[in-house]
């Protein structure tokens, strides 16, 4: 263990230094001294101290105000703060005890009894660092749990992911793309930065469901009749099923994202034909971002528009398919957008790059 700073504030010189003496004869105490109180309310930035004793009768300030300003600050809460007094008054000792003093010294100052009650306070330090150090080392293996737990997260939405990638013919580029799309737009509304890689980490799952499609309508190249329609539809529903009930968060957000990617702002879509605010913020997200991508990718069916075609389309939808916040948002991300397709092409990212 260290050795202890005790904090000395004392206008008398006498006795100042008769305390200064007695702390350096204690073991492992060293003395800081001040006579003024405001130069230590002055210094108070950069002073750091162990074990205070503070006159009470002092000039410019009485030592329970320069208490009262001691505790103020944080890192002095919890410090063992001694009044050194002459006077009996009760209410005096009160007004210390209430200011935060955990014990009381009377002048003139007897050196046994001054050394016995010191000691007494080195201990409740020596204890009290034992107890921090305890405590650090408690944070720092929950800390380290906590990212280990967080790692496995991930992992499983990754291999989640991965895996239905294999029944989707869309790209592994186009999960990447629009899980990044995703935080980009939570990211221009504002959403706290943790939420904002949730949602880049689940968003991808948000077509987990296609596992449940039946290949001959998923991997059809023509357009579908209304009972394949129907039937593709469900993956809403299929995808929530499966993440639904996890005590993890990340797939919960998945969960949300994937049942509700599919709903529109005037109340159209599907499943369950929610309308504005009433869709999870997260699956009003993902919905643009997916859907622009789609626009922006070339599909056996269908050539890939152009950007200004893209963006124009989800112009033209704020407010009836796609909530004008959301698509304000990404509009505003624009120059980012263009940086992502150009880092991000379909033939240059393997299956195996699922993000």
């Amino acid at each position: 263990m260290g050795e202890l700073k005790v904090l000395i504030v004392e206008d008398s010189h006498a006795n100042l230094m008769l305390m200064e003496m007695l702390v350096r004869q204690t073991p492992g105490c060293t003395a800081i001294t001040y006579a003024d109180p405001l130069k230590v309310i002055a210094e108070m930035d950069r002073l750091e101290f162990d074990i205070a004793l503070v006159d009470f009768r002092l000039p410019g300030m009485d030592g329970i105000e320069l208490l009262t300003a001691l505790r103020n600050v944080p890192r002095f809460e919890e410090k063992p703060i001694v009044m050194v007094t002459a006077d009996r008054e009760a209410h005096i000792r009160l007004r210390a005890i209430k200011a935060g003093a955990v014990e009381f010294l009377h002048k003139p100052i007897e050196p046994i009894e001054f050394k016995a009650r010191l000691g007494n306070l080195v201990r409740l330090c020596e204890v009290q660092r034992k107890l921090a150090d305890q405590a650090a080392w408690l944070r720092t293996e929950v800390d380290k749990a906590t990212k280990e737990l967080r790692e496995r997260e991930e992992e499983i939405i990754s291999r989640l992911t991965l895996a239905a990638g294999y029944k989707d013919r869309e790209t592994a580029a186009h999960t990447k793309r629009m899980a990044i799309y995703s935080a980009m737009i939570a990211r221009e509304l504002g959403l706290k930065e943790e939420l904002c890689r949730d949602i880049q980490l689940a968003a991808p799952m948000h077509d987990i469901g296609k596992v449940g499609i039946r290949d001959d309508v998923l991997l059809k190249d023509s357009g579908l009749d209304e009972g394949e329609r129907t039937h593709i539809n469900e993956h809403a529903e299929i995808g929530a099923s499966i993440l639904h009930g996890s005590k993890c968060g990340l797939l919960k957000l998945a969960a949300e994202i994937a049942l509700a990617h599919h709903e529109r702002w005037d109340g159209a879509g599907y499943p369950l034909q929610l309308a504005g605010k009433s869709i999870p913020l997260v699956a009003r997200i993902a919905s643009v971002a997916d859907v622009f991508d789609a626009l922006t990718s070339d599909r056996p069916y269908k050539a890939a528009w152009s950007v200004d075609r893209a963006f124009a389309f989800l112009r033209q939808e704020a407010g009836a398919q796609f909530d004008p916040d959301c698509v304000a948002a990404f509009e505003r991300c624009r120059k980012q957008v263009l940086e992502v397709m150009q880092q991000n092409p379909d033939d240059e990212l393997p299956n195996s790059a699922v993000a």
